[in-house]
């Protein structure tokens, strides 16, 4: 098996990166690492924020180090809420108020498309390595819809689907979402570099 650190304390996206990764990843994430610090994440795109994620934790334990900053674009707003996805609605917001957020900056807009924007950053020894981007096209719906998923999941639904992320199944999900895609290009780089244990 693979070692791979996540650098990251989110329980939704360390499960959903496991599953996407599959037996062949030995998949830690930081809650197995209490004493790195949280890395400010001050950068001005995903790609700028999973660097400094990568790098930063890479400095500090040994292996392979994987950072993942992603978020939702929703064109009527200028691509917000983008990189503050997370924090949309304030510092302390819940999933639930970002998305009580969305629907109400959206009102009665008719344009709703978006997409999900996923960048990986894959480093070791304090040097990013490579970066993998995937994303995903879409709309948000007036309502939440399903029970599954997290963050925004339940108010969109990708293109040619019927069903938001929240109702498809997780291995659905997963095949088509931005970060599915993401970690499709870093497994196919993690080969061909001879990086694959």
């Amino acid at each position: 098996m693979s070692p791979l650190i996540l650098a990251t304390r989110n329980l939704h996206k360390a499960r959903e990166f496991r599953e996407m990764l599959g037996p062949n990843f030995a998949l830690e994430d930081l809650r197995a690492h209490p004493q790195i610090g949280e890395v400010v994440e001050d950068g001005v795109s995903f790609a700028e924020n999973a660097r400094l994620k990568s790098v930063a934790v890479s400095r500090q334990l040994p292996g392979l180090i994987l950072a993942d900053d992603s978020g939702l674009e929703v064109d009527s707003l200028g691509g917000a809420p983008g990189i503050f996805s997370a924090r949309y609605a304030g510092e302390k917001a819940t999933d639930a108020d970002n998305r009580r957020k969305l629907l109400a900056e959206l009102g009665a807009k008719k344009e709703r498309t978006a997409r999900f924007r996923c960048v990986l950053s894959l480093a070791r020894g304090g040097e990013e390595l490579a970066t993998f981007e995937g994303a995903v096209e879409g709309e948000i719906v007036a309502a939440e819809r399903g029970a599954g998923g997290f963050g925004y999941d339940p108010l969109f639904q990708p293109n040619e689907f019927s069903k938001t992320l929240s109702e498809l199944p997780a291995a659905a999900k997963n095949s088509i979402s931005h970060r599915g895609r993401a970690v499709t290009k870093m497994k196919e780089f993690l080969r061909a570099a001879n990086l694959l244990t």
